[in-house]
């Protein structure tokens, strides 16, 4: 392999901010820590994460570099890397780290894999934290089972999207909701059996959950949108289903709004409920921006 240089460029953030804080610019390259592999990225993740942290809405020591994932080839191992994890200088490579906007990246030797033969360094990229973040929602905010209807909002995003694969390898019925015309087809092709147009929330998703469900509701909602999409993702849970909302930003923006949230509840139960009775009729789980990190 060629020599390691002392410097690489990397996207820099110095204080929180918008897009204008994102610095583009010379730093040294990394020097891996007894247990790290030094990575040349190839590929790299562009995630809503990153813009938690250049934001601050996730605190963090400054000056900081972006990135939360990548796939490359492995520069250099920490002398401590163990044998058995079997990396090679110049193995091809995809992990979940930090610091992954920059030409060269460390990373914890445990949070690297070997890409599979005959994955490309592009899709082990784009699979690694979507992906996992779609399996963790169907494992483990609600186990999926075959025959399962779900409702997939947003169904060809970047999560979404993953969501609808994993469904149908699972053997569940999707409804998927997309913003437009364009889109109805790829969510389709990734695995939604209904697709229905929801413009701003214009969609008539209730109805199509009904029709669907012979009236009873989903099993499950996968909800990345959250305040605006609350009170009508509750009316297409079916008793004792699950709404799982997977998104940091929605996560706030209800609970910064809960005083408005309530009677929203109370009216679409239609009834006069305690928050307690109202988790004996739908199971809400909290899943904010799932980041897998155990590979």
């Amino acid at each position: 392999m060629a020599p390691i240089p002392k410097v690489m460029k990397a996207v820099q953030i110095d204080h929180t901010g918008g897009i204008e804080v994102l610095q583009y610019k010379d730093i040294p390259i990394p020097t891996p820590k007894e247990d790290e592999v030094l990575i040349k990225n190839e590929y790299i993740g562009v995630n809503y994460i990153d813009t938690y942290f250049r934001t601050g809405l996730y605190p963090h020591p400054k000056p900081m570099v972006l990135g939360r994932e990548g796939s490359g080839t492995v520069a250099a191992l920490g002398s401590a890397v163990p044998q058995s994890l079997g990396f090679s200088n110049g193995d091809e490579v995809v992990y979940m780290g930090t610091s992954a906007y920059a030409e060269y990246t460390a990373c914890p030797a445990d949070k690297v894999l070997k890409t599979p033969s005959g994955v490309s360094s592009s899709d082990a990229c784009a699979a690694l934290l979507q992906a996992l973040t779609a399996l963790t929602l169907v494992e483990e905010a609600y186990r999926v089972e075959s025959g399962d209807w779900v409702l997939v909002l947003a169904a060809t995003g970047g999560v979404g999207g993953w969501l609808c694969q994993i469904l149908r390898a699972k053997g569940a019925k999707t409804i998927g909701t997309v913003g437009s015309e364009e889109k109805v087809a790829t969510a389709k092709e990734q695995g939604a059996d209904v697709v229905v147009i929801d413009r701003q929330g214009q969609g008539d998703v209730v109805n199509t959950v009904k029709d669907c469900t012979n009236g009873q509701g989903v099993a499950a909602v996968f909800d990345g949108v959250g305040k605006d999409t609350f009170e009508r993702s509750l009316e297409c849970v079916a008793r004792k289903g699950t709404y799982v909302m997977q998104n940091q930003v929605s996560f706030l923006r209800i609970f910064d709004q809960m005083p408005e949230i309530y009677p929203v509840v109370i009216e679409t139960c239609s009834e006069l409920l305690s928050i307690a009775m109202l988790m004996s009729i739908y199971t809400v789980v909290w899943q904010a921006s799932v980041t897998p990190v155990e590979l």
